[in-house]
């Protein structure tokens, strides 16, 4: 498939430049921000979209933090204690922590938000599983016992990936897990600003006065989170042209994610920055509704992965330089540790359309409507789902192909009707390379059935990989069960990986201190 051209002219660019301007980003205490997307809602624990995430850990903070190398610190505690074999754990938290209210962090807030963290977690549900009580001790220290060891405790509380265990009031926390909530109150550096809230438009962040930094140096989710700006606005420009010349005009500081098809123009502006943001990169994700008819039967699931083509994904996502994208026959990152092919033939070789018309056939399809799900305000998703469109009537598929924009996405992907009744079959996201280093974090890894991500995919055999690397007691056998999990995803496609791929971030010259990360870290960024 040839890839989209996006810019196909420099009158492209000059009709860009024409367009309504947003007011130049001079004041050095403002920084103007482009997400990745659409900014549709706040909650980092009942929704999983990163630009979701990104918004949500400015305001909220977690009990430990990671940092650049996966490692979690205390953030929001002090310290803690645990007995030799990590079923008894106590933490307290540290001096000075308030709510944007003005109200103390207790305890009693603390329980509240790991319990609906754990209702929609992975590491979460496997820790209440095993939990035989999660109290209060007194006003700055909490109890949590399982009766199974969980050492991995400390990354679960500290992980990037979303569900992200963000500690909230109380009486924000008691919020159905399966509901989002309407109230935007935190302890983290920056509150928001709901009055200026404005979905499709603008989304602001104000400094929170009360936020007492920890001493050590910020890194990702850990350590002090020195904020120089006053005020983060975050500018919704869905269409790349306008972003790049909003970029290059100055009118914004910082662009998350530019499009790869406007990278040359960019480089060529004195005034700006341009890299990867995250070597970690991506992996591109063709997410199946497994709950209903044809997908709800394995063969029809093969079949599109026996015609799909990596290289067409990357392609149309990340154009044709080969160091942006390769073909990744992996539910793991590439160039980690966890990284294996073992079970992914299906997706090497020649492409099979013929074999695939037969293997729906013998799965009992007969041209009923596909209702694919398409976030066209995404270029990523946007990309992968007209590959995906052209893919499925390859194979005798009838698409109905749903355009819509991400934040509806993440609306219509969490329901489980059937696709006639406003459900759906295929939507398009993509996992961060440091969400899919191992299973810990890796949401969309899950095959527990009604309780997994979207699509609901059940496999005993995932679930038995996933559990064999958590009780694992040698690097041998982590191993083993990361390529036993990775052949049972392929044998159940789990979901499709489309691919692994790079993404450029840009920012001006005259901001300073951004790092490379899974998620934009506005801590220890200053503009002059």
């Amino acid at each position: 498939m040839k890839r989209r051209s996006f810019l196909a002219s420099t009158a492209a660019v000059g009709a860009a430049l024409a367009t309504p301007r947003i007011a130049v980003a001079q004041n050095t205490k403002v920084l103007k921000f482009i997400p990745q997307a659409n900014l549709s809602s706040l909650d980092a624990v009942a929704g999983t979209q990163y630009v979701v995430r990104n918004a949500a850990v400015m305001i909220w903070e977690t009990l430990y933090g990671i940092d650049a190398n996966q490692v979690p610190h205390p953030q929001m505690c002090e310290g803690h204690t645990v007995n030799a074999n990590f079923t008894d754990w106590t933490f307290t938290l540290r001096d000075g922590l308030l709510w944007h209210d003005g109200e103390k962090v207790t305890s009693k807030d603390c329980v509240a938000s790991l319990t609906r963290w754990m209702a929609r977690d992975t590491m979460g549900q496997r820790i209440k599983a095993s939990m035989e009580s999660l109290e209060p001790v007194d006003d700055k220290s909490f109890r949590l016992r399982l009766n199974k060891p969980f050492p991995k405790m400390l990354f679960a509380l500290g992980k990037s990936n979303a569900p992200v265990c963000l500690m909230m009031p109380e009486r924000i926390a008691k919020t159905d897990p399966f509901k989002l909530i309407s109230e935007y109150i935190g302890s983290g550096p920056m509150k928001f600003n709901t009055a200026e809230w404005v979905p499709g438009s603008k989304a602001v962040f104000e400094k929170f006065a009360g936020y007492k930094p920890r001493p050590e140096k910020g890194e990702w989710l850990s350590g002090g989170k020195i904020m120089n700006f006053d005020r983060i606005e975050w500018i919704i420009i869905p269409d790349a042209a306008t972003a790049a010349a909003a970029l290059q005009n100055g009118e914004v500081d910082w662009w998350e994610n530019p499009i790869s098809d406007v990278v040359p123009l960019l480089k060529k502006n004195a005034n700006l920055n341009i890299d990867i943001g995250d070597p970690l990169g991506n992996i591109g994700s063709f997410r199946i509704n497994h709950l209903h008819p044809p997908f709800n039967d394995v063969r029809a699931r093969k079949a599109v992965m026996m015609a799909l083509s990596q290289t067409d994904y990357m392609q149309a996502v990340a154009g044709d330089d080969t160091n942006l994208w390769k073909t990744c026959d992996s539910f793991f990152t590439p160039g980690t540790a966890a990284y294996t092919e073992v079970g992914g033939e299906l997706l090497r070789g020649p492409r099979d359309y013929e074999g695939a018309k037969k293997l729906l056939k013998e799965a009992g399809y007969n041209g009923e409507k596909i209702r694919l799900i398409v976030a066209t305000d995404v270029a990523i998703t946007k990309a992968e789902g007209d590959v995906t469109a052209d893919l499925l009537a390859k194979i005798g598929m009838n698409v109905d192909y749903v355009a819509t924009d991400w934040g509806t996405t993440g609306t219509i992907r969490a329901k489980k009707d059937a696709p006639s009744a406003g459900g759906w079959n295929i939507f398009h996201t993509w996992h961060a390379g440091a969400d899919c280093i191992n299973p810990a974090p890796y949401t969309a890894l899950d095959a527990g059935g009604d309780k997994a991500w979207f699509g609901w995919p059940k496999s005993d055999a995932v679930q038995k990989g996933i559990a064999d690397w958590y009780d694992a007691p040698d690097a041998a056998a982590e191993k083993k069960a990361l390529e036993d999990t990775n052949k049972a995803s392929f044998d159940n496609v789990t979901y499709i990986p489309t691919g692994f791929f790079l993404q450029y971030t840009s920012w001006r010259k005259n901001v300073s201190g951004v790092v490379k990360a899974p998620f934009p870290v506005f801590w220890g960024v200053s503009k002059t």
